[in-house]
């Protein structure tokens, strides 16, 4: 049953799985009715589609491939969104890599473009385009203004990585994530348009649950005050709580959902 906490359009990159997705099923349960996901894996994307379809038959789904390096894809993206459903009231740039996994002195410079690409510009060309919407809209008020934009981040946008994670490239474009927040905030926060940045944690993936049983996952494990992983729908909730007019006094914000680790 749909609770109406969100109402109006979202946008939601790298939607086919893991937050992206429940991020998707979120939205669709507090209550929007219109929702354009994307991503660049067509057969997970319509997948996702098919499911939020058969959970959600009310809620119109309006799939699109989009990969966030290709500035052409974005402008196609957005602009069939909004031919849809006429207007973008919330949009998260979710969609993200973790990257090659090599220590900086083993790395490539491709391993760590192909990170920063996707991560970090691919956030900011995301978020130029939806600016370049939302700028364009009637204001809804002072809780709903012109829209809103939630980027993922990550703790390691606050942190550095443990040693034995080679995560360089990673926390360096989420870092970049947190700093882009903060700088369109300002600029955008007087036009109705409010920007912010959540910072998940470990969180319950089938890649990191796997990964869990290792020896550097149970070590990790042990620095989260809270003791397990956040579940998908946690961090999926926590960006609905930004999105929402709750939050509509918030901006700028990085919203830490890291059951503690980042303040050890």
């Amino acid at each position: 049953m749909a609770i109406s906490l969100l109402k109006g359009t979202a946008f939601v990159t790298g939607a086919a799985s893991g937050i992206g997705k429940a991020t998707a099923f979120a939205f669709a349960r507090y209550g929007v009715q219109r929702l354009a996901i994307s991503d660049r894996s067509a057969p997970a994307l319509r997948a996702t589609a098919l499911e939020l379809q058969a959970q959600f038959p009310s809620v119109e789904i309006k799939p699109l491939i989009v990969d966030v390096t290709n500035d052409d894809e974005i402008d196609r993206g957005v602009a069939d969104a909004v031919a849809a459903f006429g207007r973008i009231d919330i949009a998260v740039n979710n969609a993200g890599v973790s990257g090659a996994g090599k220590e900086t002195h083993e790395a490539t410079s491709s391993d760590w473009q192909n990170v920063v690409d996707v991560n970090l510009s691919g956030v900011w060309k995301t978020q130029r385009r939806i600016l370049q919407q939302m700028l364009t809209q009637e204001s809804l008020g002072m809780r709903e203004g012109r829209g809103t934009i939630i980027n993922v981040a990550s703790m390691y946008g606050l942190v550095g990585p443990p040693g034995y994670i080679a995560a360089t490239a990673y926390t360096a474009s989420k870092h970049g994530v947190l700093g882009l927040t903060k700088a369109d905030a300002i600029t955008y926060a007087p036009e109705g348009i409010r920007i912010n940045a959540i910072c998940p944690g470990y969180v319950d993936t089938p890649l990191l649950r796997a990964d869990s049983q290792t020896d550097y996952m149970k070590k990790e494990l042990l620095k989260v005050p809270i003791g397990r992983l956040s579940s998908q729908e946690e961090t999926a909730d926590a960006i609905a709580f930004l999105a929402s007019p709750m939050a509509s006094y918030i901006v700028g914000a990085a919203l830490v959902a890291d059951g503690g680790y980042s303040i050890q």
